[in-house]
């Protein structure tokens, strides 16, 4: 199950980046780097920086962020307990209307911890 969508996004992604990308576009290319460097770690490890970036990707209710740090939470080693504990600051500070992303991305969790 994890596979299918997350290969789906990963690719799709790869496919989007490479057509803003391959504008050429200086400000879009800095824009992108300076986004990807933000969540290296410095004063936080990369994986608050990640939690954080879900956090906001749900508050925000962007499905596609929220897919990407999903991922990339779980590289970092996030937890089921710290992955709850993120959603649930996600749900305070957003509202109610935060529960349809925040069912998409506790699926998809599950999915990545699965065995």
């Amino acid at each position: 199950m994890a596979d299918e969508w997350k290969k789906e996004f990963e690719e799709e992604r790869a496919r989007r980046n490479d057509v803003v990308l391959g504008s050429g576009h200086l400000g879009i290319k800095r824009f992108f780097a300076l986004d990807e460097q933000a969540y290296h770690t410095g004063a936080l490890p990369a994986k608050v920086k990640e939690l954080l970036g879900l956090t906001a990707s749900l508050v925000l209710r962007c499905d596609a962020c929220v897919s990407y740090h999903l991922i990339r939470c779980r590289e970092e080693g996030v937890t089921r307990d710290e992955f709850y504990d993120a959603m649930n600051v996600a749900l305070v500070a957003g509202g109610s209307i935060v529960i349809p992303h925040l069912r998409t991305a506790a699926e998809r969790f599950e999915s990545l911890i699965a065995p």
